[in-house]
């Protein structure tokens, strides 16, 4: 039986894929629960006009992003530390804080959670971290640490 997957359903397949299921899982389990529906005719021609809305709307997301990207390139930014003499940080340089100051510094907000630091900065110095935007784009940002 031929199925158009409304979710993502482990170990058969993605959202909005067609499938071919055994009749008995499709009615007692998929349908039932809403997890998919049956490929007739009608419902192919919408899955195609929702891949073909889902793939334009990607396209701009794309556009939009190349141009922040372009941004976070060629800015350098500067994360602020309390250091001691010797010019060791007093804990270490996190994540939260070069997102506080890319939105600073750049007024674009930055989820922490995308931002991955090289090891852990305790030094004072420059470093390169790497901004998970899209699925498709990863950029390497430039930071300065120096000392409040």
């Amino acid at each position: 039986m031929d199925l158009i997957l409304l979710q993502d359903v482990e170990k058969l397949g993605r959202e909005n894929e067609l499938v071919k299921v055994r009749p008995g899982f499709a009615r007692n389990y998929l349908i039932p629960r809403k997890l998919a529906v049956v490929a007739d005719e009608g419902q192919k021609k919408m899955l195609d006009e929702r891949i073909k809305q889902e793939s334009r709307r990607e396209d701009r997301l794309l556009k939009q992003i190349s141009t922040v990207v372009e941004l976070l390139k060629n800015t350098k930014y500067i994360v602020g530390a309390k250091t001691g003499t010797s010019g060791k940080i007093f804990g270490s340089v996190t994540t939260i804080q070069l997102a506080h100051a890319i939105k600073k510094q750049s007024n674009l907000p930055v989820d922490r959670k995308k931002i991955t630091l090289p090891d852990e900065i305790s030094m004072l110095g420059e470093y390169k971290a790497h901004i998970n935007l899209h699925k498709d784009v990863n950029v390497e940002v430039a930071f300065e640490v120096v000392s409040e």
